[in-house]
């Protein structure tokens, strides 16, 4: 998972991550909204969800201690960071105004 991810977190375009949990409420309210971020930007990020409970490593390396967490990368950089649950409105807002 750890050279995949590598590769995707390099793309040229936005990546936003969630990292989540199936036992997590939250982290259940956020994937319709999720969904329409992607919708509503398209082909102008990709929107990528990693369970903490399978990719412990990956987890632990990117020091997420709650879920949700997302964080958005472009070009291998980490752009921002946030847990909890925001509204579509603010995570496109914030990938606007974060990507390169």
């Amino acid at each position: 998972m750890n050279d995949s991810f590598q590769n995707i977190i390099n793309s040229d375009k936005p990546v936003l991550i969630d990292f989540f949990a199936t036992w997590c409420g939250p982290c259940q309210m956020l994937t319709p909204v999720l969904k329409e971020v992607k919708d509503s930007m398209g082909e102008r990020i990709s929107v990528i969800k990693i369970d903490v409970d399978k990719n412990q490593e990956l987890a632990a390396k990117y020091q997420v201690r709650g879920v949700p967490t997302m964080m958005l990368f472009q070009k291998g950089q980490q752009l921002w960071r946030q847990s909890g649950v925001l509204s579509k409105e603010d995570i496109i807002r914030t990938i606007t105004d974060k990507s390169l």
